[in-house]
Formats: C-alpha cells, sequence, structure tokens
C-alpha cells in the first residue's frame, strides 16, 4: 500500500455534515454525464463522480495556464480523494463541477469539490482531490513550476505553504 505524499499527509477534513452549495466554490466547471456512467441501479456509478471531478480540475488548469498539461515535463497525478454521496446524478444530463482550493504546497495542491445537479443549490456530493506535481517520466514529486503555481495561488482561499 502507497503512503500519502508528506504535504497532504496531515489536512484536516472538513466537517462531514456540512453540506456545501454552489456559492462556496470558486471556479464551477460543466461536465455531460454518459450513457456508459449509469449503472444496473439507474444512476450514475459512484466510481464516475472521480472522473468528473478529474475532467474539471484539469480542464481548469488548461484553460486557466493556456498550456497543455499533458504535455509537460511535469504532470499533476492524484494522490488523494474522498467523497460524501448526498443524492443521485442522473444521465442525461449537465452537471456543475465546484472547485475551491484548500491549499497549495510546495508540489502539491488540495481542492475542495462539489457536485451539482439538477439546479440545486445543495451538492449532490463532494469531498476533496489531491494533486502532486511529478517529473513526466521519473514519477518523482517536484516543485510545480511558477506559471501554474501563480495560477493556483490567485484562487480566493488559497493557503500557500512554502
Amino acid at each position: 500500500m502507497g503512503t500519502l505524499h508528506p504535504e497532504v499527509s496531515s489536512l484536516t477534513v472538513p466537517s462531514p455534515d456540512a453540506i456545501p452549495v454552489v456559492g462556496d466554490f470558486t471556479i464551477v466547471q460543466q461536465v455531460t454525464t454518459r450513457w456508459a456512467d449509469v449503472d444496473v441501479y439507474g444512476h450514475v456509478n459512484n466510481s464516475i463522480y472521480y472522473s468528473l471531478v478529474d475532467t474539471a480540475v484539469n480542464a481548469w488548469l488548461m484553460r486557466a495556464t493556456g498550456k497543455d498539461t499533458r504535455t509537460r515535463d511535469d504532470i499533476f497525478v492524484v494522490a488523494e480523494t474522498s467523497c460524501r454521496y448526498r443524492s443521485e446524478v442522473n444521465f442525461p444530463g449537465v452537471v456543475d463541477i465546484g472547485l475551491s482550493l484548500e491549499r497549495l504546497g510546495r508540489s502539491s495542491v488540495v481542492y475542495q469539490f462539489g457536485i451539482f445537479a439538477g439546479g440545486s443549490e445543495a451538492a449532490r456530493a463532494h469531498g476533496r482531490y489531491v494533486h502532486v506535481n511529478v517529473h513526466a517520466q521519473s514519477r518523482v514529486p517536484q516543485a510545480m513550476p511558477q506559471d501554474v503555481r501563480d495560477v493556483i495561488a490567485q484562487l480566493p482561499g488559497a493557503k500557500e505553504i512554502t
């Protein structure tokens, strides 16, 4: 079993009883659900929520930096995720993924997320998503590039750890 990156191993998680609302998030990305996302129970499978969040985070990073994150010498990998499921998301539909910043480290970023659908102000699901910047070939953690750091550091609520 792997270990947590040192920068994220001591973070605190917000109260699981607090249900975020759309206004709690500084970034909102729309993502469309797909037919293949639905499981035998007739709703979007829980595992797909992580894919939706991954899509939202990477789309935002690419747009905000103006660079394709897949072609850099360094890349972000997911080191940790958690999710509290509150109510179902279905197909067909568009979901809003709210993102905000919990913490900015030397090589890691911790986002809070909320998943919203059907015009609901309350999150259908919410949690945290940790990205660690690594060298694309060796996968060794390294300090994130200054241009990416500058974009992330501008987000409201950023707690920068140097």
